[in-house]
């Protein structure tokens, strides 16, 4: 009995020591990245209400880009619609994007402080699965 619950003790703990799931981190990218109604005076609300700060702290992110676009848009850039960049895919049309940059630098989470910015750019963003996880730019502004 004693052998059971200790290969029991150990899966669990195995378990519950991996990182965030997959289904976890495209949520996070969702709630991040992705806002169709987002405008550049509202970098201030979104990023405090949506508690976006550096992963794994609590103080202001120096930048967040929102992709003013839906998740089914974004995420064909994942399904085919993309290409190939680097250890990204780069997605093939550009999208209106907010780029939001932290004005008070050293800031805590709910007092975080953002100058927006709109843009219309190529974005390359990281898939997993056929997901996208992880926004690591836009890149070729077109306007």
């Amino acid at each position: 009995m004693r052998i059971p619950l200790a290969c029991l003790l150990l899966l669990s703990t195995t378990v519950l020591s991996q990182p965030f799931s997959l289904n976890d981190r495209y949520k996070k990218f969702i709630e991040q990245h992705i806002n169709a109604q987002m405008s550049a005076n509202r970098c201030d609300a979104v990023i405090n209400d949506r508690g976006i700060s550096k992963t794994g702290s609590n103080e202001c992110k120096e930048t967040n880009t929102f992709i003013l676009s839906t998740t089914g848009h974004v995420r064909a850039i994942c399904e085919g619609a993309g290409v190939p960049y680097g250890d990204m895919t780069r997605s093939t049309i550009p999208f209106p994007v907010v780029i939001c940059s932290l004005k008070n630098s050293g800031a805590r989470l709910r007092h975080c402080q953002y100058r927006g910015r709109p843009s219309t750019s190529y974005i390359a963003i990281r898939c997993e699965n056929r997901l996208p996880v992880h926004f690591d730019r836009d890149i070729v502004v077109v306007n």
